[in-house]
């Protein structure tokens, strides 16, 4: 509104002034207070008194000099030649001629025609407010005539605020977490807002409780939503299905839950990705958040997120909403990746020597560095007695015994252990992965490894250009080695050949991905 300020209080006024936003956001309202800056008896200003004869009237909507017309209403050309035909009358009382057409997407393409001329040449003692929620389909002719100003979405923490205000001022008892739950539901929009605060204070027979709010929108509690993330962070399907008969208990709407549940998972990832944020203001929320940040992988979480925005848009599609609603979660739980264990079955001496043509490869496993294959199983888990207090560990050992995920397990792989001087271990980043190194990350990283080793340590990271063969980058080679040896396997298969040569076929680039991908 800086630029409506500035024109008010230089006189250097545009004649046609277009408000465009979501319902609710006050275009109107700013459309009327504009009015009564153009006219105050006090003289043109962005601030105007509000008491003189003419903001009264334009309050009490009586001003003969500021016309409300409804463009969704009043469509044809006949209703806009009226305004033409009366707009060269000068003011009758103020020292503007206001005319404010809401809804103006809503003309016919005649009356938008018949409108254009007066609109490029209007009489100097007229002004336009326009106001619209689809600004697209409006003529560019049109848009270019007028002085777009569009009006972004409130935040809940306004819609909140003014709630709470006027809450205060009528006396009504009201829970925070209810005002929370009704300025979500608003969406950005005020006039929504206000509302469904009438309808909750009416359902709540003149209070407002954030549990009997839920109930009239259809929501549920956080606690619910991070119930689901629980079961779905221990992998327990048993608990899954009884979070979700809990939830359906209170006949939500579950494309709410699902919405929520992504708003959650997005709060997740913030903790996991960026340092330092915060991720609610409730403390026992936010300590349950980092909790279940420090369980699940920020991989498993972005997962989740497109499985539950996914789930959304098709809970349509769905027979009943609670079989779309459940499938979503039971797909949340059978994508999740697999924990594999560090310690694959050894098979028998015995069975090894007489079969091994029939025997089972086991799944690689990564190797360990300065040990014999056979010996892999042993050095896979050492115990914790081991381990020599003031040695320096094998550092892909320990990032394995540590069983470190998300952004601690990248910012170790992407490290080399140069030395170690006392109870510090000195490790070095290419400083293009300095970044990952800030606190708390490094605290944290400190007491998961202190722990897999059996002693207190300090990290101390150094920025190296030079480092090579990080645990990160090993990983990345084996990756890429089994995906040259799928696509080799493929192009030499002699179906694929045969294919290729009969009907002309070819192997899509990017189809093929290893079996243990």
């Amino acid at each position: 509104m800086r630029a409506l300020t500035h024109a008010l209080d230089s006189g250097r006024m545009h004649h046609a002034y277009l408000f465009t936003g979501t319902r609710g956001v006050g275009k109107t309202t700013i459309a009327r207070i504009f009015a009564k800056s153009l006219n105050c008896e006090r003289g043109e200003s962005a601030d105007p008194c509000g008491e003189c004869a003419v903001c009264t009237a334009v309050d009490a909507g009586r001003f003969v000099d500021l016309l409300e017309i409804d463009a969704a209403s009043n469509t044809g050309v006949d209703d806009v030649r009226e305004v033409i035909e009366n707009a060269q009358y000068a003011p009758a009382r103020g020292r503007f001629k206001v005319y404010l057409i809401d809804e103006v997407h809503m003309l016919s393409k005649p009356a938008f025609n018949a409108l254009l001329k007066t609109l490029e040449e209007p009489p100097p003692h007229v002004k336009f407010l326009l106001a619209t929620t689809d600004p697209q389909k409006l003529p560019v002719t049109v848009l270019s005539r007028c002085l777009k100003f569009n009006l972004k979405r409130l935040l809940p923490e306004q819609i909140t605020g003014q709630m709470r205000r006027i809450l205060t001022t009528e006396g009504i008892v009201f829970e925070d977490a209810a005002l929370g739950e009704i300025a979500r539901a608003a969406d950005g929009s005020m006039r929504d807002g206000l509302s469904l605060l009438d309808q909750a204070i009416a359902y709540g027979g003149g209070t407002l409780k954030a549990d009997e709010v839920r109930a009239m929108l259809g929501s549920v509690a956080r606690d619910q939503v991070l119930g689901v993330l629980e079961a779905l962070a221990a992998g327990d399907g048993a608990r899954l299905m009884q979070e979700a008969e809990r939830i359906a208990s209170f006949a939500p709407d579950f494309g709410g839950v699902l919405d929520d549940l992504a708003a959650t998972l997005h709060r997740l990832q913030l903790i996991q990705l960026i340092p330092g944020q915060r991720p609610a203001e409730d403390m026992a929320e936010a300590a349950a958040l980092a909790a279940l940040a420090e369980r699940m992988a920020a991989e498993d979480v972005q997962l989740y997120y497109q499985i539950a925005t996914t789930g959304r848009r098709d809970l349509p599609l769905a027979p009943d909403p609670r079989i779309g609603f459940e499938m979503s979660l039971l797909r949340m739980l059978a994508f999740r990746p697999a924990v594999e264990t560090a310690e694959p079955p050894a098979p028998s001496p015995a069975r090894s020597a007489a079969t091994p043509a029939a025997s089972t490869p086991p799944r690689p496993a990564t190797p360990m560095p300065g040990s014999p294959p056979v010996q892999a199983i042993g050095v896979a888990e050492p115990a914790p007695a081991t381990h020599t207090p003031g040695a320096l560990p094998d550092w892909e050992t320990l990032i394995e015994r540590a069983a470190l995920r998300g952004p601690q397990g990248q910012l170790a792989r992407h490290a080399v252990l140069h030395g170690r001087e006392g109870q510090t271990l000195i490790l070095k980043l290419k400083p293009i992965h300095m970044h990952l190194a800030v606190e708390p990350m490094v605290s944290q990283l400190a007491e998961r490894l202190g722990q897999a080793l059996g002693e207190a340590i300090r990290l101390r990271f150094v920025a190296d250009e030079t480092v090579g063969h990080t645990p990160a980058a090993r990983a990345a080679n084996a990756r890429e080695a089994a995906q040259a040896a799928a696509e080799q396997a493929i192009e030499e298969d002699p179906l694929v050949q045969t294919l290729k040569r009969e009907f002309g076929a070819r192997v899509l680039p990017g189809s093929i991905r290893p079996l243990d991908a």
